[in-house]
């Protein structure tokens, strides 16, 4: 699934391009995604400009005079930037073109759990949408820190690795980069979080920044679908200390890397080096 890191990357692509270059239109092949493509979306985003694209989250932000239409990948998707003549025959799971006047921006999502979504400016502020709104913060922003994930975990019985997954503190620590945070912080992630000290929640926040940007520098990781918006793929999953290493030697100590199931997703950590 791509995560927060294979967002960023796919956004830095696209937006040099898109930015302050109009729409001609929209052709919107499939309209059943994860919730339906609103049924007016070709109609309202023809012949206006992109102002700018940001990230929240998962989430990209592509904004017009009229409004934002926002964007989730979901598990599979990804957005490429085609010339016209690439994107002639489009294939069974390409399901919506923006088209610009020299390019053709594609949504592709085989397993259509992602979004296309609109949120006009009339609604006020996108960050109120309700996909937004209750977010946690992001990892790169002031706001994350240490002291705001000690504060934010006392009192939770639940494991420090599924409170970062839920990204009710901070977002977008994925599957992939909360084994590899709690490994950069030595700490195991089958901890009750309320158990976890200040000294450890801040180590553990320069962690998440440590192996998120790290990644982006990557380009992502690439495990099935993903690829950025030029299409090569990401190559941050060679990297990693622990994730999807079971039973090989941990790069610090050599001991065997373990992998367990939490709530339904593999993690993988060191049990000498995490405590």
């Amino acid at each position: 699934m791509p995560e927060l890191p294979e967002v960023e990357v796919t956004m830095r692509g696209i937006e040099p391009y898109v930015t302050g270059r109009r729409v001609e239109r929209v052709d919107v092949r499939t309209n059943a995604l994860r919730w339906p493509v609103p049924p007016d979306l070709a109609r309202t985003l023809a012949r206006q400009a992109v102002r700018k694209v940001e990230r929240r989250g998962k989430y990209l932000l592509f904004e017009t005079d009229a409004g934002w239409f926002i964007v989730h990948l979901g598990m599979t998707g990804t957005l490429r930037i085609l010339k016209p003549d690439q994107a002639l025959d489009p294939a069974k799971h390409d399901h919506i073109d923006w088209i610009f006047d020299e390019f053709v921006l594609r949504y592709r999502d085989p397993r259509r759990f992602g979004a296309v979504l609109w949120h006009a400016r009339a609604a006020g502020d996108v960050l109120a949408h309700p996909l937004l709104a209750s977010l946690g913060v992001e990892p790169f922003g002031d706001a994350f820190s240490g002291e705001l994930v000690f504060r934010r975990t006392r009192g939770r019985t639940a494991s420090i690795k599924q409170l970062l997954l839920a990204g009710e503190v901070v977002v977008g620590v994925g599957n992939i980069y909360a084994s590899e945070s709690l490994f950069r912080a030595g700490i195991r992630p089958t901890t009750p979080a309320g158990r976890v000290s200040l000294a450890r929640c801040e180590r553990l926040a320069v962690a998440v920044r440590e192996t998120l940007a790290a990644a982006i520098e990557r380009g992502g990781s690439t495990l099935r679908d993903f690829v950025g918006s030029d299409g090569a793929s990401g190559y941050f999953q060679l990297d990693c200390f622990v994730y999807d290493r079971a039973g090989a030697p941990c790069r610090v100590c050599g001991a065997p890397i373990r992998q367990i199931v939490q709530g339904q997703r593999s993690t993988y950590y060191c049990a000498h080096c995490q405590r």
